[in-house]
């Protein structure tokens, strides 16, 4: 018999699901926590068997793999569930080693103004465990998260009392809230999901937010590959949001060090909300850190329920599995949650830009400069010789800007291009350059103006754009050697053009650029009126 046919049944009414904000009911209570403890028995089963034949040999039904098929045909096996999630089965020979990617197309994009870095927010807490994981008793965690998530609120209110807060009672309530999370951090075991999947071999483990996605992944050893169905099956269906005020202040920690503190991560916050004054690619990420202690945890529980259903959700699986198996287990562990209703698209569009716009930072740093013009979003069809543009300025030691601003004239030290902040809206085409002293940003920023003037007098010769096919081929090699590399190829081109092909077809669209296209992209976007200029200075102003 197999290791598969000897696990117990993990099953549980179509309308099971944690419900979101501070009511909760008995009912609802005990049904999470029959089901929890069905996952973490078998969690711990197949964490104390080996599991040897979990991942059995396919035989003939073993499809061969090639590093040197093209990529467009990789022998990808999609399998979608009733209820929407869809898994890019990809199997391959080799290490016993199999990558994850669990894929949701949501990020600060998705976010408003008074709840951004919520999706951040989400990402740290979706770690934090489950009905089951993590806790000694889920109950009494929640009646406590009911008593914490009501004085929060009070907190709130407080803060924004007018003509002026009382500061006496905001002391009183912030203490009160630490002390309720004491309380309830009695049951928590801490980091018991991390552990769980280090103990089975896990490596890699983490996840990101960006503006457009969140991205959770893992990679296990082959005859572990059931577990992650399990767990995540159980994470996806009853996420505990626990520990959420000591996460905060990690979170807060992480925006101070990458952007406060930063000179590099303050000049493109500024940067980019000087270039989107609507869009939310305005605002990073990470949030403002007024919204990251505003929030609250029905605030991230009902973002949750809006935007992370299996509908919205795309898993890529990479490497030595039985995809017969896999889909299988997707069936079972995952076809039980109950659909939901689409989560609300992006609808705001950036007015148009009317002028430059220029801003300085100043910071105890070395000078940075920022250049960005306005360009239409990754779908439309001048794509392909934008991504060609950024590689012919910044692509190698023998690009055009590279090798005047960095090696020639040596005005600065690095020099990179490329779109930012995403690719699903329109955006930013930006040069990004670390001047090299004694020369100033404006002495680069000039030599910027003028390659670009060459490239329209002088289009690039066959031999120029012969030597980017080169490295554009070279590097589509390379990312067809990388299980958790394709893993995430997958579910991208998958969530943004609703075919995981695309992401290698759109490498032969570059290639197919010719001269004339670099050329007319240069005429119709990069003019001043359309450009944002960011300067980081030395000097009044400077951070200690």
């Amino acid at each position: 018999m197999s290791a598969r046919a000897e696990l117990p049944e993990l099953s549980a009414p179509a309308g099971h699901g944690r419900t979101t904000g501070v009511a909760r009911t008995r009912a609802d209570r005990n049904r999470r926590g029959l089901a929890a403890a069905a996952v973490l028995l078998l969690a711990m089963a197949l964490s104390t068997h080996g599991l040897s034949a979990v991942v059995q040999d396919g035989g003939t039904d073993r499809l061969a793999r090639s590093a040197a098929i093209p990529g467009q045909d990789l022998p990808v096996r999609e399998h979608v569930l009733e209820n929407g999630m869809r898994f890019l089965l990809l199997p391959r020979e080799g290490a016993p080693i199999v990558s994850f990617v669990w894929h949701v197309p949501v990020g600060s994009v998705n976010e408003s103004l008074g709840t951004t870095g919520i999706t951040h927010f989400l990402e740290h807490l979706f770690f934090k465990g489950t009905t089951t994981i993590g806790t000694r008793d889920v109950e009494a965690e929640l009646r406590l998260f009911d008593r914490i998530d009501a004085t929060h609120d009070s907190l709130i209110t407080a803060r924004g009392a007018l003509p002026r807060p009382d500061e006496d009672e905001i002391q009183r309530l912030e203490a009160r809230v630490l002390a309720l999370e004491d309380s309830a951090r009695a049951y928590v075991i801490p980091n018991e999901y991390d552990r769980i999947l280090s103990r089975e071999g896990a490596r890699g483990m983490n996840a990101t937010t960006s503006y457009e996605e969140t991205q959770y992944f893992v990679e296990l050893p082959a005859n572990r590959t059931q577990l992650w169905f399990v767990l995540e099956a159980d994470r996806m269906r009853n996420p505990v949001f626990r520990e959420f005020f000591t996460e905060r202040e990690v979170i807060a920690e992480e925006r101070r060090t990458r952007i406060e503190n930063s000179p590099g991560g303050t000049l493109y916050e500024e940067h980019m909300a000087a270039a989107f004054r609507v869009h939310p690619y305005g605002v990073s990420p990470t949030g403002h850190m007024d919204d990251i202690y505003r929030l609250t945890r029905p605030d991230v529980e009902a973002y949750h329920q809006l935007h992370y259903g299996p509908g919205n959700t795309t898993v890529a699986i990479v490497g030595d599995f039985e995809p017969d198996s896999a889909a299988a287990w997707a069936d079972r562990y995952f076809g039980p949650i109950p659909p939901r209703a689409s989560p609300p698209p992006v609808l705001v569009r950036e007015p148009e830009q009317r002028g430059e716009r220029r801003i300085a930072v100043h910071h105890d740093a070395e000078p940075q400069l920022r250049v960005g013009w306005k360009i239409p979003s990754g779908y439309h069809p001048d794509a392909p010789a934008l991504r060609m543009l950024s590689n012919l300025l910044t692509g190698g030691p023998d690009a055009r800007l590279h090798r005047r601003i960095v090696r020639e004239e040596r005005l600065a030290s690095n020099v990179s291009a490329g779109r930012q902040p995403g690719s699903r809206y329109p955006g930013l085409f930006t040069i990004q350059a670390l001047p090299r002293s004694p020369h100033s940003p404006e002495d680069v920023e000039e030599a910027i103006y003028e390659v670009l003037g060459e490239l329209m007098a002088n289009p690039p010769s066959e031999e120029e754009l012969d030597r980017v096919r080169i490295r554009l081929e070279a590097a589509e090699v390379r990312r067809l050697t990388s299980n958790r590399g394709l893993a995430f190829q997958l579910v991208e081109s998958q969530a943004m053009w609703g075919d995981w092909q695309e992401t290698f077809l759109t490498q032969q669209r570059m290639r197919d650029v010719q001269p004339g296209e670099i050329v007319a992209v240069i005429e119709r976007y990069f003019t001043p009126d359309r450009r944002t200029v960011g300067i980081l200075r030395r000097g009044e102003g400077a951070t200690p």
